[in-house]
């Protein structure tokens, strides 16, 4: 909206104080100060009713003009300048495009006055000012309008004490003159025009004054707004107050804030029917960015009285957009939009338009509320009548929104430093939890350490002084050393047996600790083979009769297995080491006259068991269940934790009695899940106790699944003619070359295995092998440097060459990758692929 031309009849003193005070704001740096007296000198003017003075500047501009009144337009006494009575029809504005075409006219006749004037003029500045006329500073403006207000009061104030009607002489004590009624009725007509004089004062002042007003409480909200940011950092205690008093300075019915939010974007053909968007009376939808859009809903509201309808949280329908998504890029910018009448404006979008009547909005203003180069929402101003909005309305409203942009990115810095806090400090407790765990963990490995040493100086000592002590005791009475009497041989074999047996014990105690390192460090590998279930029971059963017996312990087994499935594939020795632990524990726990029964059955998975079995022998997916059972001395439920524990043997009466390192069952349970099964227990305490082991039917690992293919691929492999020649095969890890020269061997090919690659060109060189199977992955000279050396050289340009890769390379790659190789066989080797491609290299089938 364009600033106000003021209008009024004023004296000639408060003109000349308004130009006085316009010449001070002419001081200002740059500005370019233009009066009639300028004009009058150049044109070599002496008389001239209008006067007039303009400042222009960057930051202040204005125009004071005053035509003097003739007489018979007043009150019928001959104007003068020199007279202060004397009235002028003045007229003063700031702006822009009314002081340009008052003083562009005046440039161009200066422009064209020959002669130097007694007061220089710099036209060329006068013009390029002129046309960079711009709005004025609030600060000067609100300087200049305090003093005018200054100037008008006082003259205000001096023309209302002027007298109503003549000074009277009065002599002594004698009464006053009587004043005839003409002279009365002129010196009333006199004080009326006085106070005509006057009124056009306070109607000058009043609209500049109520602007002032305003100016004042825009920046008093402006601050109250700042003093919120600076004091709180809860953001919706700032929006919602900000929102309340800027709808009441503004008084309009309805302020709102509208948020955007990111969400994935739906697939095109969905896009219609599920993008929901609040009611923003902007008419526009977020764009989509990506693989996101950026959808909206109101978050704050303030009405003006309950007859306004709330739309918080409001959706609107986004089949209301034509266009389909809008770009924010505009908003982003900082574009504010400003609809006198939405029946005008959405005249064309009825669907939007009705939107808007539903919601009783008949005007709008909106300007962005932009954080940080990123549109974060718009601040929305809803009049439910028809309003221009005042240039003035929308600068405030485009402040409020730069203040809340600010308090918005320091809520969200502050909640990013709130959860980074709270993210440390909860790392803080996970490691001081990591640290204390671990702490508990040392102490309790120094406790078992501890433990171990004093069981394993019980376990050692206790074989090793019989040893020694024996064989001593043998020593000297083979030297003659303790008498004449000679040893019975039932002594020396009494003896002989202790140490034997004491040895056992040592090397039973070796081995259980070796096996268990093995298996936890991970180096413990399974020999699978085919066996009898029934045969391993029976076997582990006769081993430890004999310990029963000493004991008192009467062995049993009871036979469920069914003959079809005896056979079975699994590690036997592993098997065996299980059930001598739990039957030996079975046995060193159960007093004298109670039972040991060992229990044998395998279940069938019956999705899994095929239509054609090999007789005698478990299925696939069948589980062998091995159980023992005794009548011993039970387990208590607090201690049953412990029991598969390393070097934890169970607090009781008897421990001292049976003792034990406490390796056993936790070496059991290892190889239990080595296999992948799964060991249970069930005990009562005088009652006795129950393991059950299950262990799931084995596939054979590739050393034995070779042996079978072998005699599966030799009936069709005519390779057994010892004019198929030799190969070579670079390979450094052990287990692999040997299960390739087994698998070649076994075809009847002669292999030469080569560990390091820097010597293998030179002896391949020599060798004149018919083909050459060489690892990818060497250290040292690798296999890419290999093959490429070969086909370097003459006498091996042309030799046949399988490179093995960790991962599977497209034939039509296979040389480009390896350098130069042949065929390609990916890791892990299967015998029958092996098999294959070498057959293709040595019949000249293979690539190259």
């Amino acid at each position: 909206m364009k600033p106000k031309t003021l209008n009024r009849t004023l004296p000639l003193a408060t003109f000349e104080a308004a130009y006085q005070l316009l010449q001070q704001m002419a001081e200002i740096p740059g500005a370019i100060w233009l009066t009639d007296d300028a004009i009058a000198d150049s044109q070599n003017l002496d008389n001239s009713s209008e006067r007039f003075a303009a400042v222009v500047s960057e930051h202040f501009s204005a125009l004071l003009r005053g035509n003097l009144l003739d007489e018979f337009a007043t009150n019928g006494h001959k104007h003068s300048e020199q007279n202060l009575h004397s009235q002028l029809n003045v007229q003063l504005t700031f702006d822009p495009g009314a002081i340009a075409n008052f003083l562009s006219p005046l440039a161009d006749k200066l422009a064209e006055i020959t002669g130097s004037p007694s007061w220089k003029i710099d036209i060329r500045a006068l013009k390029q000012a002129i046309k960079n006329i711009q709005t004025n500073s609030a600060v000067l403006q609100s300087e200049f309008t305090l003093n005018l207000l200054d100037i008008l009061a006082a003259n205000a104030s001096k023309n209302n004490h002027l007298p109503l009607h003549s000074q009277t002489e009065i002599e002594g004590k004698s009464a006053p003159k009587v004043i005839d009624p003409e002279t009365l009725q002129s010196q009333i007509a006199e004080a009326v025009n006085q106070l005509q004089i006057a009124s056009p004062c306070i109607s000058f002042c009043q609209p500049v004054e109520d602007a002032l007003q305003q100016q004042l409480e825009q920046e008093r909200l402006l601050n109250q707004v700042t003093t919120q940011i600076r004091q709180s950092l809860e953001l919706p205690v700032i929006l919602s107050k900000a929102v309340e008093q800027v709808r009441e300075f503004l008084e309009v019915d309805r302020l709102l804030i509208y948020q955007f939010e990111k969400v994935p974007a739906p697939h095109k053909g969905e896009l219609a029917k599920e993008i929901p968007a609040a009611v923003s009376g902007s008419g526009e939808i977020p764009e989509n960015s990506g693989s996101y859009l950026y959808l909206g809903r109101v978050t704050y509201e303030a009405l003006a009285n309950d007859g306004i309808s709330s739309v918080l949280n409001f959706s609107e329908d986004a089949q209301c957009f034509t266009n389909g998504v809008i770009d924010r890029e505009k908003y982003r910018k900082g574009l504010a939009l400003c609809v006198a009448d939405v029946e005008t404006s959405y005249s064309s979008q009825p669907c939007f338009l009705e939107l808007m009547r539903r919601a009783k909005v008949r005007a709008k203003l909106l300007v962005p509320i932009v954080v940080q180069d990123d549109l974060w929402g718009l601040l929305i101003a809803h009049q439910c009548t028809f309003r221009e909005w005042e240039e003035s309305k929308k600068t405030f409203l485009r402040q409020i929104a730069e203040h809340l942009a600010i308090a918005i990115y320091q809520a969200e810095l502050y909640a990013q430093v709130q959860q980074q806090k709270r993210t440390s400090e909860q790392r803080v407790i996970e490691r001081t939890r990591e640290l204390r765990d671990a702490l508990v963990a040392a102490q309790s490995a120094s406790l078992a350490k501890s433990e171990f040493l004093a069981a394993m100086s019980h376990e050692l000592r206790t074989p090793l002084t019989c040893v020694i002590g024996i064989s001593d005791t043998l020593l000297r009475w083979s030297y003659g050393k303790v008498g004449s009497k000679e040893v019975p041989v039932q002594k020396q074999r009494q003896y002989l047996q202790t140490i034997r047996d004491s040895g056992d014990h040592l090397l039973e105690l070796i081995n259980d600790i070796l096996d268990l390192s093995q298996v936890e460090a991970g180096k413990a590998i399974l020999k699978i083979s085919e066996f009898s279930l029934s045969k391993l029971a029976s076997q582990s059963l006769h081993a430890l009769k004999e310990k029963a017996a000493a004991k008192g312990v009467e062995l049993l087994q009871e036979q469920r297995l069914k003959q079809e499935c005896d056979r079975f594939i699994a590690d036997p020795r592993r098997l065996r080491q299980i059930l001598f632990n739990l039957l030996g524990n079975a046995i060193k726990f159960t007093p004298k006259g109670g039972r040991v029964i060992l229990r044998v059955w395998v279940t069938e998975d019956k999705n899994r068991t095929p239509a054609v079995r090999q007789p005698g022998t478990a299925p696939a997916g069948s589980t062998a269940v091995f159980q023992i059972k005794d009548t011993g001395i039970g387990i208590p439920e607090n201690q049953r934790s412990l029991l598969f524990q390393k070097f934890q043997q169970l607090d009781s009466p008897y421990r001292r009695e049976y003792g034990g390192t406490g390796l056993g069952l936790a070496l059991t349970k290892q190889l239990v899940e080595l296999h992948g099964g799964a060991i249970e227990v069930s005990s009562t305490v005088d009652v006795g106790s129950t393991f059950t082991v299950f262990i799931p039917i084995q596939t054979f690992s590739k050393d034995e699944s070779t042996k079978f293919t072998y005699e599966k691929s030799n009936s069709s492999l005519p390779l057994h003619s010892s004019s198929w020649g030799s190969l070579v095969l670079v390979e450094e890890d052990e287990e692999t070359a040997m299960l390739i020269c087994d698998i070649l061997t076994a075809a009847g090919l002669q292999v030469v295995w080569m560990i390091e690659g820097s010597a293998a060109v030179e002896q391949i060189e020599l060798l004149q092998p018919n083909a050459v199977i060489v690892d990818m992955r060497l250290p040292g000279m690798n296999g890419c440097e290999i093959i490429h050396q070969l086909r370097q050289k003459p006498a091996t340009e042309n030799i046949k060459i399988l490179a093995l890769s960790a991962n599977e390379i497209p034939p039509d790659q296979i040389s480009f990758v390896t350098a130069g190789a042949n065929e390609c066989l990916a890791k892990p080797i299967h015998p029958e692929q092996l098999l294959d491609k070498i057959i293709s290299l040595m019949a000249g089938i293979g690539n190259g």
